[in-house]
């Protein structure tokens, strides 16, 4: 429901006055407003110089290192190769963004999110990888109006404007694959939480990577039975990870491009994991064709991925993943709303959004293949 146009232009003027900004910032029942308010607004400003300061915390190592326990000041200098004035800088910032805490007077240990961020390397991995993304937001006007001459994005993600992306070959689809499988960790097992597979065979993973999801499934479930399907180079990738696992009896990766190969049949269930927001309309529409046509009739369908819209987590959807894959040149983020549209169209019903533990990393939709 929209509010009314002239109560939104009345609200905006309002809003807008430096005097009734002063004025709510003072007025004891609006002040703890205002101070979000204006703390939200700055933290918008300065949101790049705060990932900046994590990006210094994850390629010096500094939460491995307090890992061991606190240091003071002196120690960790030497052990960054920082001056003990920049090694302050560096600790008094990450302590303001909860990465570490002070410990004493020069005295620093590991932080709530700094101890999140250690059990976690997929959000490291993906910290430096932003390196790239940030030359490509580096002009984000020029950006928009597609006068970015190659976007790093669009060459890292090797398949994107291949004419034939079956072709790609490793080690072109190598650093993508590693990247997608560190943080693929973080998500396997809250989509798999959130459906339980003990009631089906066969499993059949589309866009798979390196079969990080698929060893997940496999360990949880053991009778069931796995297939992979992503590009040649990348299918190859998880025939080495299956073996590694002892997996190889019940795991199979086939090569081959969804856009123009069939699936491989046998499975009662498809999971489709952080792969449609990576495409345009078109090729989502056949991947769930292709989706609906290699199951039987009943057969599920797993979708997971950010979502736009979520609740809690608007600029994670529309914010990050909007430009993130603007500069990618392939894909936009999704409501489930739209989703579900294009499920329907492909031929599946019975959709419903299925309850996920973390649903600022993936959201899932759950879907039956029609009669």
């Amino acid at each position: 429901m929209y509010l009314p146009e002239r109560l939104l232009a009345f609200r905006n003027r309002v809003l807008s006055r430096p005097g009734f900004q002063r004025w709510v910032a003072g007025f004891p029942l609006t002040r703890s407003f205002a101070q979000r308010r204006a703390r939200e607004l700055f933290d918008i400003v300065a949101g790049f110089v705060y990932s900046q300061v994590l990006a210094t915390c994850v390629r010096l190592d500094l939460f491995a290192i307090l890992a061991a326990g606190a240091q003071d000041v002196e120690a960790l200098a030497a052990r960054l190769d920082l001056t003990p004035d920049a090694a302050r800088r560096l600790l008094l910032a990450a302590t303001s963004l909860r990465l570490v805490e002070r410990r004493g007077p020069d005295r620093f240990g590991l932080g709530e999110l700094g101890a999140v961020m250690l059990g976690n390397p997929g959000i490291g991995a993906m910290v430096e990888h932003h390196a790239m993304a940030y030359r490509d937001l580096g002009d984000p006007v020029a950006l928009l109006r597609g006068e970015l001459a190659r976007p790093a994005l669009k060459d890292y993600w090797a398949y994107v404007g291949a004419d034939v992306p079956a072709t790609v070959a490793d080690p072109a689809v190598s650093r993508y694959t590693e990247l997608m499988a560190s943080s693929q960790c973080l998500i396997a097992d809250d989509v798999l939480d959130a459906y339980s597979l003990k009631g089906h065979r066969c499993l059949l993973d589309v866009g798979g990577g390196d079969g990080t999801f698929l060893v997940a499934a496999a360990k949880r479930w053991p009778h069931l039975r796995v297939i992979l399907f992503d590009l040649p180079a990348v299918a190859e990738c998880a025939r080495t990870r299956f073996a590694r696992e002892g997996l190889s009896e019940r795991a199979t990766a086939i090569g081959g491009d969804v856009c123009r190969d069939p699936l491989p049949d046998g499975a009662d269930v498809v999971s489709i994991v952080r792969v449609l927001h990576d495409h345009e309309d078109a090729v989502v529409d056949r991947i769930l064709r292709a989706a609906s046509a290699a199951l039987p009739v009943n057969g599920a369908l797993m979708v997971a991925e950010p979502m736009s819209g979520t609740r809690g987590a608007e600029p994670i959807g529309d914010a990050y993943f909007g430009f993130y894959l603007l500069a990618m040149g392939s894909g936009r983020p999704r409501t489930p709303g739209e989703l579900e549209c294009a499920m329907r169209a492909a031929g599946f019903d019975r959709i419903r959004l299925a309850k996920t533990r973390r649903p600022i990393l993936t959201r899932m939709i759950l879907a039956r293949r029609a009669a």
